[in-house]
């Protein structure tokens, strides 16, 4: 039996293409297979910088024994959980409701009309703290399809059928007020670990759409512990191994409540985010802190993950080679102190251990320190670090690195294209607005068609096959429209707006305002999948609100405002109940409750200084979810520059919120004034 992988785009895919297993992708075809053969379809998802993905794939996708009990038994079907996101979705909820918690890989046996009847996550190949073994598994699932069919088909229809009643009914379409973002605030409040920043226990997570909405409060409100909660959250990150002191850039997530040892894989949409978050700090603050971590962040990105083609790879790997011809989970981030002896020397070695918090014992495994940046009493020579650091990197870089999973994710290069943009104007570094413009133009180059429906992923310059779902077209659009504000351009607005027009009619329930994660011609599964609360990113259908609300607001776009209000009602109920798992939604309720405001910035031109002055002012205001167009006198090249004339021959600012303007203005302090608190 062939493996039908080495056809596959995604590097997930291609990881597996050369297993023994006869492999076939998610295709109609695996499913008549094993309909003609009788029997079950072993789903197996993950990704390919999953850890855990590996390891089951060396215990037993690359076992000879295991792949021929595969082979003869099932149809085996392998799925990249970031290219088909609505397959995950669809069966991680299932199960998640059986077993009560889920994971990668995520093991699913189903009948051949596509229906879960058992479920797992990762399995061994012998039987280990209370797992049955692989084989077990096989075994189990195989006779009871022939001995208990009858029983398996009730199992499986069941679970479809409770998948099916699972519809979200929020019974609201109002937007939530100035109470219920109160009360998310107090929830929040009580979750909070004050000792070591951000929420809840171990593992820890980069809560990024929870820091915006509590930015987006202190702006709004002025509330100090909102802007205190997310300060000592960002700075807890920013010293914690779960940053790379060296490089820039965060990892996952903590195992730790601490945030010293990581898990060291790298995702695009997570340092997206968080260049984002470091950058709207800075800009409430001023915090030197935030500032570097934002710029090492952008720079990360733009040096590690940037395709030949423009855009943005979707991750690092966690596990790298240690040197020895072994994959070990941290391999090319960690030291020890001979490790630093033999860069550094005796004495900058002893210097970048109390630096680094590098001690004998080691803080993650063998004896190896995760880099971290302590609070120290002294004070360092910060060339003399600066020249640590350098030394530390360069001798980094000769190991061998981690795989990088190349695939672009149409919904992350959006957030990859929003943060580098808001980073590069803010710090005046046009080559970082130069890059968020390379990944926006692939996007329109590649995923887009000629009727502006977006293709999921691309790799080597070739879209993939997969349609792109809710979050795909509601975050390149935000990348759209912050690229807009930024540049002045309008082609930028308007292939947002094209976006938004196919979120309006394929992917809203006209009658409750609900958003669906799928587009309503898409593949259909056993279920649609809806899902309105953050993950590790926005959930597409908050991300959705908050695009709706911006083009809204750049445009007047009466329909998208009124789509956008009634999307947040899913926030109003469970923003005061879940706040941790819908920071995003949060963050667009509190946009819309401060209108949002709308710039117009008007000069002789753009790079007039007067006009630059003003543009660079209306960036950094802190009122959330401002827009902001600037453009030359008389320019039609964005709505909000209609009928805008200077005032006095000087360039000139106008503020408008909820139908209401400001008078102009040429100073740049009153500009400043109107737009923080």
């Amino acid at each position: 039996m062939p493996n039908r992988l080495a056809r596959a785009t995604s590097p997930y895919l291609l990881q597996h293409a050369d297993n023994p297993v006869a492999w076939w992708s998610w295709e109609p075809a695996a499913f008549e297979e094993a309909r003609r053969r009788d029997v079950p379809v072993f789903l197996s998802v993950g990704y390919s910088s999953c850890h855990w993905c590996h390891v089951m794939a060396s215990e037993s996708f690359e076992d000879p024994v295991t792949a021929d009990y595969l082979n003869a038994h099932f149809v085996s079907v392998k799925v990249d959980r970031e290219e088909r996101p609505d397959v995950d979705a669809v069966y991680m909820e299932a199960v998640q409701a059986a077993t009560g918690q889920g994971g990668w890989p995520m093991t699913v046996f189903l009948t051949p009309d596509a229906e879960p009847f058992y479920f797992g996550t990762y399995f061994p190949p012998a039987p280990r703290h209370g797992m049955p073994s692989f084989r077990q598994v096989l075994e189990g699932v195989r006779s009871a399809w022939s001995d208990k069919r009858d029983e398996v088909a009730e199992v499986a229809g069941k679970i479809v059928r409770d998948l099916a009643g699972r519809e979200i009914s929020y019974g609201d379409t109002q937007a939530p007020g100035e109470e219920e973002l109160a009360k998310a605030l107090l929830g929040l409040t009580r979750e909070y670990d004050p000792q070591r920043g951000a929420f809840g226990g171990a593992p820890k997570f980069p809560p990024s759409m929870v820091l915006e909405f509590l930015l987006r409060h202190h702006a709004r409100t002025g509330s100090e512990g909102a802007l205190q909660m997310a300060q000592d959250t960002c700075e807890r990150m920013a010293r914690g191994g779960i940053y790379d002191q060296l490089g820039g850039g965060f990892a996952r997530y903590s195992v730790d409540r601490e945030w010293v040892i990581p898990h060291f894989e790298k995702m695009l949409y997570d340092n997206s985010l968080l260049c984002r978050v470091y950058a709207h700090l800075w800009r409430s603050t001023g915090s030197e802190l935030a500032r570097r971590v934002a710029l090492e962040t952008a720079d990360f990105m733009v040096r590690e993950l940037r395709t030949p083609e423009g855009g943005f790879a979707s991750a690092l790997d966690a596990d790298s080679d240690d040197g020895s011809g072994k994959h070990v989970e941290g391999a090319y981030y960690v030291w020890t102190p001979e490790q630093l002896t033999e860069v550094l020397g005796a004495q900058d070695a002893e210097l970048a251990a109390q630096y680094f918090g590098v001690t004998e014992e080691g803080t993650f495994e063998e004896g190896a320190s995760v880099l971290q940046l302590p609070q120290h009493e002294g004070v360092f020579d910060a060339g003399h670090i600066e020249s640590v650091k350098g030394r530390l990197l360069a001798a980094r870089a000769q190991r061998p690195a981690p795989g990088r999973d190349d695939k672009v994710v149409a919904a992350w290069n959006g957030l990859a294209v929003a943060a580098l943009a808001e980073t590069g104007a803010y710090f005046d570094r046009p080559d970082l607005v130069d890059a968020a413009v390379g990944a926006a133009d692939l996007l329109v180059r590649l995923h887009l068609d000629e009727q502006a429906r977006l293709s999921r992923t691309s790799k080597d310059g070739h879209a993939g096959a997969n349609a792109g779902v809710l979050e795909d077209y509601a975050d390149v659009a935000e990348g759209f429209l912050a690229l807009a504000s930024v540049t002045g351009e309008g082609v930028w607005l308007e292939f947002a707006g094209f976006l938004l027009d196919h979120v309006l009619a394929r992917f809203v329930d006209e009658e409750s305002g609900a958003l669906f994660d799928t587009a309503s011609d898409a593949e259909r599964l056993i279920r649609r999948p809806q899902d309105p609360t953050d993950n590790a990113a926005p959930s597409g259908w908050t991300a959705a609100a908050g695009a709706l609300l911006g083009y809204a607001a750049q445009t007047g776009a009466e329909p998208h405002r009124t789509a956008a209000g009634k999307a947040l009602g899913v926030v109003k109920a469970l923003g005061p109940r879940v706040p941790r798992f819908i920071g995003w939604g949060l963050a667009v309720a509190e946009a819309l409750l401060d209108g949002p405001r709308e710039v117009a910035v008007v000069g002789p031109g753009l790079d007039d200084p007067g006009t630059k002055a003003l543009h660079r002012t209306a960036l950094l205001g802190t009122a959330p979810g401002a827009v902001v167009a600037v453009g030359v006198t008389g320019s039609d090249e964005l709505p909000l520059l209609a009928d805008r004339p200077l005032v006095g021959g000087e360039p000139t600012a106008y503020v408008c919120r909820n139908f209401t303007c400001d008078a102009p203005t040429t100073d740049p302090d009153r500009l400043r004034a109107a737009l923080n608190g």
